[in-house]
Order: C-alpha cells, then sequence, then structure tokens
C-alpha cells in the first residue's frame, strides 16, 4: 500500500511539473508533404480569433503558396541572421522569443540542427528554453526523426536519418496531433512538385518514398502516437484514482562496444518507453579504457552509445569488475532492476574466446528478473579479433620484436643449461610481458612470432621450420597453445587491473575532496578546495561563478563577455553548457550548475589545459560528481550560516522580549508609587499632619532615586557593551572603594548590616574608581535583598598573590544551588527566592561581570562559610605602573 502510495504521488508530481512550464504541441507526420505546417498554421488561426497572443518563431514555407498565405496575419518574430563560411543564413530568434514571451509560439522542424555560432545545436533544445519559460510551443515532426526509432527507420528505408530528436521531449507534449495523408495522395503531391522541386522530388521517390516505405513509415506514426495516448490514459485514470498504479519498473542495457551499442540504445528505450520505466545503460569500465584510445573503435562506439543514452534522457554507468556475468548480475540484484537487455550479435568468425558468452552465464545464475535478448544486425559487422584494429602501433611493434631480440639471446645463453621445453617458458613469459604493456593483438602476434623463433632457432633441425622428432611437433604445439592462453590471460588481466587502479584513483579523489569539504566553514573556504582538487584531477582550469557576489570578482581568472554568457546561461537554466555539450558548444569552456535542493548556487567552469583533449565518460562523471559534492558543501554552508543567522534572531528577540518584559516592570513600580503618594499629596495635603506628608515626600524621593539607579545600570549595560569603552585608570585605595559602595548602600537601604574585614595595610589598585565602586555597590545590594533582617553581609579583602586582590562578598542567606551559580551572572536573570522575597531586575551583576571583564579580572559564586548564604569573589589586578 505504501508503495501504491509513493508511486501515486511521483505520477501527482510529474504530472504538475509538466503543467507548471510551457505546453507543448506536436504536429506529427509520416514524412514530408502530409501538411504538418499547414495544419499548425490552421490552428493557430483558430486561437489567435480567440484573442490568444500567438507569434511564429520560425516556419518554412518550401515555396507552398498555400502555407505562405497562411503566415500573412499572424505576428512574425524577426530571424536571427548568421555569417558561416561567407554565406548569410538565418535562424529562428530565440532571445527576442523570449523577451516577447507570447501565449503560443509556432517553431516548424523539431528535429532541425541550427547552424553554428547558435545557442543550442538542436532546434529542440530551443523549444525546451522556451517551455522552461511558460511560452507554449507548436513544433512539427516527421516519425523518422525520432531517436529510439532511428535504426527501425534505416531497416525500412535502408537510409541513416542523422537529425533525431530524443524520445525524452515527448515527456513534455501536451498534445500530440497525428497529421495523415493516403499514401497514394502523397505520392502524387510528389510527382505534382507540391514537396520538392522536381529535382529533389525524382531522388525523394528512387530512395525514399515509394509506395512500402510511406506504408510502414504511417504504421511507425500511428503506433508512436496509440503509445502516447495509452500512457496519457493510463496516467489520468491513476491520478483520478481509477485504476491501479504498477510499481515503477526499471531497465538496464548493457552495451559492450561490439559494433551494435547505440542500435541497442535505441531498442532499450523503446522497451522502457512502452513499459513507462526508467532506464539506465552500463559499460565495463575496461572496455571504455583499451590502450591507444583514441584509434580504438570500441571505445569510441560506447562513448557515442553513452552521449546518446544521456540525449534520449537515459541514465549511464560505468561498471567495474572482473568477471563480468558475476558484475551484472550483482547490479542487476542490488539496484532492483526488473528487465535486462542485451544483445546477441552473429556469431563471429575466427574467435578464440572459448568461454561461454555472456547471456549463458547470467542464465546459470537463474536469474528472477527479466532477460530481454535482442537479435543485432549491425550496420557496420564488427570486426573479428584478427581483424579489430589490424595494424600495430610503432610502439607496439618495438615491444614485440625488441622482445623477441632479447628472449632468442637469453635462451642461446641458456640453451647449454636447459633443455628443449625449458627454453619455452622464456618465450612464454616474454609474451607475458607483452601482453601486460600492450593490447590483445599485439599479445597474440607475439605469440606466434616467439613461437616461429623457438621453432626455427631451437628445435631440430635448427634453422629451418621443419620439425622432424615426434616429440618436438607435440612441444611446439604446446608451446603455441601456452602462449596464446598465456596472452590472453596476461592481457585480461592487465585490462582489469587499470580498471581497478582508475575505480579506486576516482574513490580516492572523492574521498579525499569530501573530508576537506567536510571541514570548509565558508564559501571562501570551499572555492579554494574547489579549485585546486579539480585543477589537480581535472588537468584543467577552473573558474567558479557565483553572480553578485564577491567569491567570483576574486577570481584570477578572467572570463571573456562570450564565457560570461555561457555561464549565466547555466546559473539561469539550471543546465550544462560550452564544450561537451549541445548548448554553446563554441566555448572552451566546459560550464556545470551547482545545484543542490532544485536550486542553482553557482556555476562551476571548467577548461582542459590540453585544448586537444577530450573527456570520457568516467572523466564525465568523476567532474560531475565532484561539482555534486561541491553544490552540497556550498548549500551544507548557506543553511549553517541562516541557522545561525536564525539563532541570533531568536536570541536577539529573546533579549528584546526580555528587556521590554523587565523596562516596563521597573519602570512602572517606582513611577507607579511616586505617581500615587503625588496624587495623595495633592489630594489631601490639607487634611495631611507634616509627619504625613514628610513620608509621602520621602516615598516620592526613594522611588526616584530607585528609578535613578535602574536607568543608571541600564547605561552602564550599554556603556559596557560598546567595543570602544575605554578606561581612565588610577591608583586608588581598596578600603576607599568599600566605603564608598557602603554609604550608598546605607543610603538606600538604611538597616542593612555590612562587616568589612581587610588587611591592617591599605591595598592599591590601578583601576576605574567610579566602575568598580559600582561593581562592589550592585553586589552589596544583592547581597542586602537576600540576606535576614539582623544578619550583615561579610566583605573580605585579601591579597592572594603579587599580582591580585580579591574582595569576596557573603551574605546570610539561603544560597544558590551549584547548578545556577554560572546562570546568575546572565542578563535579567533573578532567583525567585529570598528571604525577603525581594528580586532584582537581573541586570546588577550582569554589570558586575561585564566591569570586572573589561578590568582583565574574574568573578565567580560560590557557597559561604559551612554551606550558609552565598559569597561572590571578584579578583582583580594591580597592575602596578611600570
Amino acid at each position: 500500500m505504501t508503495d501504491q502510495r509513493t508511486n501515486k504521488a511521483d505520477v501527482l508530481l510529474q504530472h504538475t511539473q509538466r503543467y507548471q512550464s510551457g505546453r507543448l504541441t506536436i504536429f506529427l507526420g509520416a514524412a514530408p508533404g502530409v501538411g504538418k505546417t499547414f495544419a499548425m498554421l490552421v490552428r493557430a488561426h483558430e486561437l489567435a480569433l480567440q484573442g490568444i497572443n500567438i507569434v511564429i518563431g520560425y516556419v518554412e514555407t518550401h515555396g507552398r503558396r498555400e502555407t505562405e498565405n497562411l503566415i500573412s496575419g499572424l505576428d512574425i518574430i524577426p530571424r536571427k541572421a548568421i555569417e558561416y563560411q561567407g554565406q548569410h543564413l538565418e535562424e529562428m530568434n530565440l532571445d527576442a522569443v523570449l523577451d516577447k514571451k507570447p501565449s503560443i509560439v509556432l517553431v516548424d522542424e523539431f528535429a532541425h540542427t541550427n547552424m553554428p555560432g547558435s545557442r543550442h545545436e538542436k532546434r529542440w533544445q530551443d523549444i525546451n528554453e522556451l517551455l522552461d519559460a511558460g511560452i507554449d510551443v507548436f513544433t512539427t515532426m516527421n516519425i523518422q526523426h525520432l531517436e529510439s526509432l532511428n535504426d527501425v527507420v534505416y531497416q525500412i528505408t535502408g537510409i541513416r536519418v542523422t537529425e533525431t530528436v530524443p524520445d525524452r521531449v515527448f515527456e513534455r507534449i501536451r498534445d500530440i496531433r497525428l497529421i495523415d495523408l493516403p499514401v497514394n495522395e502523397l505520392l502524387e503531391r510528389l510527382n505534382q512538385g507540391k514537396v520538392y522541386v522536381p529535382e529533389q522530388a525524382e531522388q525523394a521517390l528512387q530512395r525514399f518514398f515509394n509506395s512500402s516505405n510511406l506504408t510502414a513509415l504511417r504504421e511507425l506514426a500511428m503506433q508512436t502516437v496509440a503509445n502516447y495516448v495509452d500512457n496519457d490514459v493510463r496516467e489520468n485514470f491513476a491520478i483520478q484514482g481509477l485504476a491501479q498504479i504498477p510499481l515503477k519498473n526499471h531497465v538496464l542495457i548493457m552495451i559492450d562496444g561490439k559494433g551494435h551499442s547505440e542500435a541497442l540504445v535505441r531498442t532499450g528505450c523503446r522497451i522502457a518507453e512502452h513499459r513507462a520505466a526508467n532506464w539506465t545503460v552500463v559499460a565495463f569500465s575496461h572496455d571504455t579504457q583499451i590502450m591507444n584510445k583514441q584509434e580504438n573503435s570500441q571505445s569510441r562506439e560506447i562513448e557515442r552509445a553513452l552521449n546518446l543514452t544521456r540525449q534520449m534522457g537515459g541514465m549511464t554507468e560505468v561498471l567495474y569488475g572482473q568477471q563480468h556475468a558475476k558484475t551484472l548480475f550483482d547490479y542487476v540484484m542490488d539496484r532492483g532492476i526488473s528487465t535486462l537487455v542485451l544483445a546477441q550479435a552473429a556469431p563471429q568468425k575466427f574467435s578464440l574466446n572459448l568461454r561461454l558468452n555472456l547471456i549463458d552465464q547470467l542464465l546459470q545464475y537463474r536469474p528472477s528478473f527479466e532477460l530481454s535478448i535482442v537479435p543485432i544486425i549491425a550496420e557496420n559487422k564488427h570486426l573479428s579479433f584478427f581483424t579489430q584494429r589490424a595494424f600495430l602501433s610503432l610502439r607496439e611493434i618495438q615491444y614485440v620484436l625488441a622482445t623477441t631480440v632479447i628472449s632468442i639471446v637469453i635462451a642461446s645463453l641458456g640453451e647449454k643449461y636447459l633443455g628443449i621445453e625449458d627454453l619455452s617458458v622464456i618465450f612464454i613469459t616474454a609474451v607475458v610481458f607483452v601482453a601486460s604493456k600492450t593490447r590483445m593483438l599485439a599479445a597474440a602476434f607475439s605469440a606466434i612470432l616467439f613461437f616461429l623463433a623457438y621453432n626455427f632457432f631451437f628445435i631440430s633441425p635448427q634453422f629451418t621450420f621443419q620439425i622432424s622428432a615426434h616429440q618436438g611437433i607435440v612441444t611446439v604445439i604446446a608451446f603455441l597453445g601456452a602462449a596464446l592462453i598465456s596472452s590472453r590471460l596476461a592481457s585480461r588481466l592487465k585490462e582489469q587491473v587499470t580498471a581497478l587502479k582508475t575505480a579506486n584513483s576516482y574513490n580516492s579523489i572523492m574521498q579525499d575532496l569530501g573530508q576537506k569539504l567536510s571541514t570548509a566553514l565558508d564559501l571562501a573556504q570551499i572555492k579554494e578546495i574547489a579549485e585546486h582538487s579539480l585543477s589537480k584531477n581535472l588537468n584543467a582550469d577552473v573558474w567558479l561563478y557565483f553572480p553578485d557576489t564577491a567569491a567570483t570578482q576574486a577570481s584570477s581568472t578572467i572570463m571573456s563577455n562570450k564565457e560570461k554568457i555561457s555561464a549565466d546561461w547555466t546559473f539561469k537554466n539550471h543546465q550544462p553548457s560550452g564544450r561537451f555539450t549541445q548548448t554553446l558548444t563554441e566555448n572552451e569552456w566546459w560550464f556545470l550548475p551547482l545545484l543542490a535542493s532544485k536550486q542553482c548556487l553557482g556555476v562551476v567552469g571548467l577548461k582542459l589545459k590540453d585544448v586537444q583533449a577530450v573527456i570520457n565518460t568516467e572523466q564525465k562523471q568523476l567532474a560531475e560528481l565532484m561539482v555534486e559534492y561541491l553544490a552540497q558543501a556550498i548549500f551544507r554552508t548557506q543553511l549553517t550560516k541562516a541557522l545561525e543567522i536564525a539563532n541570533v534572531n531568536s536570541e536577539t528577540e529573546k533579549l528584546r522580549s526580555a528587556l521590554l518584559s523587565s523596562v516596563s516592570h521597573d519602570l512602572r513600580s517606582p513611577l507607579a508609587s511616586m505617581i500615587g503618594a503625588a496624587d495623595t499629596l495633592s489630594t489631601y495635603r490639607h487634611s495631611m499632619n507634616e509627619n504625613d506628608q514628610d513620608s509621602l515626600l520621602e516615598a516620592i524621593h526613594l522611588e526616584g532615586e530607585r528609578l535613578d539607579r535602574y536607568i543608571q545600570n541600564l547605561l552602564d549595560m550599554t556603556r559596557l557593551g560598546h567595543e570602544g569603552l575605554s578606561l581612565k585608570r588610577d591608583w586608588i585605595g581598596v578600603d576607599e572603594l568599600i566605603g564608598s559602595a557602603v554609604r550608598r548602600l546605607n543610603r538606600y537601604m538604611p538597616d542593612a548590616l555590612v562587616e568589612v574585614h581587610a588587611p591592617q595595610e591599605s591595598l592599591s589598585l590601578f583601576v576605574h574608581a567610579a566602575l568598580i565602586e559600582q561593581a562592589i555597590f550592585n553586589v552589596l545590594e544583592n547581597a542586602a535583598k537576600f540576606s535576614p533582617e539582623n544578619k550583615a553581609v561579610m566583605i573580605e579583602v585579601q591579597q592572594v598573590n603579587e599580582n591580585e586582590i580579591e574582595i569576596a562578598i557573603t551574605d546570610k542567606g539561603q544560597g544558590i544551588p551549584e547548578g545556577e551559580r554560572e546562570r546568575i551572572f546572565d542578563m535579567f536573570y533573578t532567583m525567585q527566592r529570598g528571604d525577603r522575597g525581594q528580586y532584582g531586575t537581573g541586570l546588577g551583576l550582569t554589570i558586575v561581570k561585564a566591569i570586572v571583564g573589561a578590568h582583565m579580572g574574574k568573578i565567580m559564586a560560590s557557597s559561604g562559610k559551612n554551606n550558609q548564604g552565598t559569597c561572590i569573589r571578584i579578583q582583580l589586578p594591580i597592575q602596578q605602573i611600570t
């Protein structure tokens, strides 16, 4: 039930996201000339009559008068002029359409390839950007341009279509309209020159537009529309709760670069689309890292297939493992894959692989998932073992020849001491050495060459290829077999070791980056770590772009206006641009967005130091993963900063509330007493005796002094909290400070008793006298409030060492629990007890702590003698003049 609810939530989320952006309407046809553009323009006029803002971004009339007539009456966005190889060409002005922001824009020829210099390589990318901007788009497309059908169309027509649209764009379709025309009518239009000019029409009829091809293409178009409608109906039913939502499937396609990878990707994509499933394409690491990679067709094929996968909306991953079948099986089971798609190509001639093929090995595991075997007839037959890149490189030839000569010399020197069988070990060792340094083809060639050298120089009769003895024949045959097998094993071991080294290297890079980023406290530190790590591990110049921040301004890399435009586009659209992408491809920089929590935090720019170098799938995935780590680290610092600000705001709000509460209460109390006494005097002074009047006047005076002390405390706190406070120090006797504080206390609290115990010799301090006297008074006042009646407050003075004097003030109250002794110095903290029930404002001891701290002294609270009362100890440095 939980899975069902989760899948329903996913469906609702996808549905909502689709309709939050612009809506895509495709006018789909089986072939050119069926009337797609005409139908699109007719629909545009119908909507324009309803008052909808419709513009033409790009419409190709192909010289057809009826199409040209339909353009009139619609607002046309002027096209963008582009100079290319001396020719004046035109493309859709994407920025002009975005600036105008119409309700609907018409963009013809969905699969069109833009001219160099355009923002995007393909027109469907332009349309995606329009949709992201919230603009609805009408476009046209022929069925042969759908990427997943590319191989099917090739099998039908014998023509490979080069301009294609990835299937993932169909996820954004709001409406698909099939524009159909009977085959006979379409052929008639071709013959009449209504589709192409006569010369082009004749070529089209001969090569593409014959009756059987058109019939098959019509069927493909209808099937595609039917699949879309079926998926749309199922989605609507699922949203309305009228149908059970199936658990999400996942299709895995495994490619190996043996001549059918791209065809297998397209087939797997169609399987996933029919099942409404996610899909992933995987390849093994050693297949992508064969020696002389730029010359290796297998590696290049895998790279093309993985790039095609990303364009079509699938995911890619590189696997590491010595045993393909076990690694693949474990991956499928761990990821919960529902369907594994493999290719079954025609058997190769002269194949030396005597093991079970991958499919047979997987079947031995008795898989619980679906295993789909796709028979592939590749467009270009994959070369057999003996013909695959049949020419050895100069480096490989040098290895083989040098190893052959050295082996012959070593065997000649040991011929007197070793038997004929022992000499073969020398040559087999040489084969293994060559295999570890080169590839399988060179190792096999060296095995045959060593076999001939072994036969020619050491098998009787020597210096001839004839073998006289029966034992010699068995020896050389055994040698050849052992050499070929060892070369094969050594070559595979080398590939596996290389793959594991690469995997460990990448893991180490990510671990190191993660550890460094975990200690970064702000954006500046992350930027420094990112520049160093990316530059070192990718051999690239690095530029981190954070709009409107000092981090970007501080960058040492100077970017051109063209590169800044590309970075801005990446930041705005949350998509990569520049090199290795299909957007703003003329840039030498590769821009990647720093994405976290559905927002772009910045952009990372990478420029390979070797301009001619290319980046393979593993390096691309490493770069993307490193950028993802950076984004998460930046997001973490932003969250931390936001949390700190929130905490400060919270504490500030608490302080504000406490201050307002305290001020309102402690100001209101004396004011209320003063106002009450004044009102009484004003109303009843003629009937009151002189003593009562004096009593009321004294009350007004005392409450006024109380109010003055409170205001003075607030002013002291403000002054002490100011960073620019300077202490006006001078020498003053401790007894003078204490005496002044006691006299002030007696004025406010005449009944308070104070005992002073100090050394006979006078002790002096180099301090700000007024502040220290205020600190002593605040402690005395607090102690007097919490001491019982007729119990004296004790003041003890002593010099604790050569540099410090301690003033200890002890009351006879109930004392303070040990856990609360540190808190009494906090602002607005008050004790909710006391013999007289008098409560303070919570500022007095806070002021004392600030004053003592300003003098580099210490203050602490402890229990009194015999655990009776509380003792506040103030320790101040003497600070003698030098």
